[in-house]
């Protein structure tokens, strides 16, 4: 009879027996907790973009599958994504500079956790970043250095060992959701239970980094030295 009620309520059971705060059925739960959507290779796509607004004010964590794009340098943003969007680089390039100036200029705390060998492959050019000229290298580490600086305690990046810890690429907004990054497509969580699981992810990732958000700045200052001498 439960059943037959619910169905002709369009609710689930638990929730008429008071055994959920949830109305929605299980089925209607899954697809509102779970969702794909396309991640085109395009810098800050409005995809993207819309969650950052959706979290403003929220703590931002943040894994990149790269550098993170808020703060890479245009010429850095070239080299990397002209190639595989043409002709229509330099608009996209330029609405993105747009949006990541939103995103700096917002009310979130960012804390970013990546790999310490991101950081050396980029600064030697090696792996992805083969064949990047040293200017650009010198110029964006400069660039890092400084917004690092001026946007600490907002902005924290911390690097840690990858041979002690891994992390897929993913961005936590807040408690509303959490994103996966998988190369071809976006899967996001908005469910409490996932989103704290991976909320005691990243903070592990912060807790055992070896370069914290305070030394930062003097290990990118190192890195220039080393690739300018």
């Amino acid at each position: 009879m439960v059943g037959a009620c619910a169905a002709v309520l369009g609710v689930s059971a638990d929730w008429l027996l008071s055994l959920s705060d949830r109305p929605e059925s299980a089925a209607e739960l899954l697809a509102s907790s779970l969702s794909l959507s396309e991640a085109p290779r395009a810098l800050v796509d409005q995809r993207i973009f819309d969650w950052h607004r959706e979290a403003a004010g929220y703590k931002i964590r943040h894994v990149p599958a790269a550098l993170p794009d808020m703060l890479k340098s245009r010429a850095l943003l070239e080299w990397e994504y002209a190639p595989h969007l043409g002709r229509t680089a330099g608009q996209a390039i330029g609405a993105s500079e747009d949006r990541l100036a939103w995103m700096r200029q917002s009310q979130s705390d960012y804390e970013i956790a990546m790999p310490i060998y991101e950081l050396e492959s980029f600064a030697h050019a090696s792996g992805y970043y083969s064949g990047l000229p040293l200017d650009i290298r010198l110029e964006q580490l400069e660039q890092f250095e400084r917004l690092t600086t001026q946007l600490y305690p907002r902005l924290r990046i911390y690097l840690f060992d990858a041979k002690r810890l891994f992390s897929a690429p993913l961005t936590i907004f807040g408690p509303l959701l959490c994103v996966f990054y998988g190369g071809s497509h976006y899967m996001a969580f908005r469910d409490r239970e996932r989103i704290e699981t991976f909320t005691l992810h990243f903070d592990q990732l912060i807790c055992e980094a070896d370069i914290t958000a305070r030394q930062i700045s003097g290990r990118l200052r190192a890195l220039r030295a080393a690739i300018s001498s």
